[in-house]
């Protein structure tokens, strides 16, 4: 029975299931010369470059939008201690 292989390309999508050293986690999180996005040292798919500027972009983005929806969670926490408002709807 053949050995199946630990890493390659499914459908255009990277895969590596090699046990994963200190050294290639660290380099594959940062190639000076490679774009935003590299495939992961580990699992399915790609991941940020975080040589690339627009890695920090968008990890920016992300960190903003997730304080805005912490943010507005607890004002609607705040907003749910008011009394209820009764509405008369006439036909």
């Amino acid at each position: 029975m053949p050995e199946k292989p630990q890493s390659g390309e499914l459908f255009g999508i990277p895969y590596n299931f090699d046990k994963p050293s200190l050294g290639r986690m660290m380099s594959s999180y940062w190639q000076p010369d490679e774009g935003m996005l590299v495939e992961k040292p580990f699992g399915v798919g790609y991941t940020l470059n975080l040589a690339n500027w627009r890695s920090w972009v968008v990890l920016a983005v992300a960190g903003l939008l997730f304080y805005q929806q912490q943010q507005s969670g607890a004002e609607s926490e705040e907003m749910d201690d008011e009394e209820p408002v009764e509405v008369v709807v006439d036909d």
